[in-house]
């Protein structure tokens, strides 16, 4: 006797998805950049990179292990990405900080003015940051690569202990120097678009520049839906920027490689450059 199967359907469950993850697809590698910050503990990297992703000040002080983010812009009709790396964790760990050195392609060292010790060590990231580039490059000399100085909690004046005198003698007079507040913004904007001019990107970017506005309606620039402020002509014809929620640093591998990548395009390859 035959007997009839029944035919079984199997439940698959949609694929998640980073809402960003088609626009990182499209994108102009060329648009794409990394900024990694750099500094002592409590110097306000943190907060200053808050203020660049259109967040507020926060008072209180939690040690930052890592941070990542994502920020996506739409200007003049050309995509950009900016990823910001604070490796704050690798502070202990040199072989992961020369990783994150040499994946960066913008330069933000930070201390706090009513410290001088963290001037030193700023200064000490600045020459470390050459090297590596140097290194990487097969260079003879120190690598000439996009930095920015920031001394950061200009707003306490009276617990000041460093003067721009005193950083003048210690870095070199190529290098940008800003005095920052990230609790009152002061000198912050100024800061960002010198970050993008070093950098190739367009001074846009700077956080008084652009309209930040939901993820999903950033995505709708590029699937052609009608935003929720406004139609799609509308949006395109201003800056906007938005800031990728699901957005995860690489992993350590995916790094290693693209590190490995880039110094034997034009040499042949040797050892680890993160030695």
């Amino acid at each position: 006797m035959l007997r009839h199967s029944k035919r079984v359907n199997v439940l698959k469950w949609p694929e998640v998805q980073s809402p960003t993850e088609h626009i990182r697809k499209e994108k102009n590698p060329r648009n794409c950049h990394r900024i990694v910050v750099l500094g002592a503990p409590r110097v306000g990297k943190t907060n200053i990179l808050q203020r660049f992703l259109g967040k507020d000040f926060e008072e209180s002080y939690e040690p930052t292990t890592e941070d990542f983010h994502r920020k996506l812009f739409h200007i003049g009709g050309e995509a950009y990405q900016v990823d910001l790396l604070d490796a704050a964790s690798e502070r202990d760990f040199p072989a992961k900080r020369r990783l994150s050195i040499l994946t960066g392609d913008i330069f933000l060292l930070v201390f706090s003015l009513d410290d001088m010790e963290s001037l030193n060590e700023a200064c000490e990231l600045l020459d470390e940051i050459k090297a590596a580039k140097a290194k990487l490059l097969k260079l003879k000399q120190p690598a000439r690569v996009p930095v920015v100085v920031c001394g950061n909690k200009a707003d306490l004046d009276s617990e000041r202990v460093v003067r721009r005198s005193d950083v003048g003698k210690i870095l070199d007079e190529d290098i940008p120097l800003f005095e920052t507040s990230a609790k009152t913004g002061t000198g912050l904007d100024a800061m960002f678009r010198a970050l993008a001019s070093l950098g190739g990107l367009p001074q846009e970017t700077s956080p008084s520049r652009h309209q930040v506005i939901p993820i999903l309606t950033y995505r709708s620039l590029y699937v052609g839906q009608r935003g929720r402020r406004g139609s799609r002509t509308r949006l395109l014809s201003a800056p906007c920027a938005a800031v990728d929620p699901l957005a995860r640093r690489p992993s350590f591998n995916s790094d290693l490689r693209l590190v490995l990548g880039s110094s034997t395009k034009h040499n042949k390859p040797e050892k680890c450059q993160i030695q």
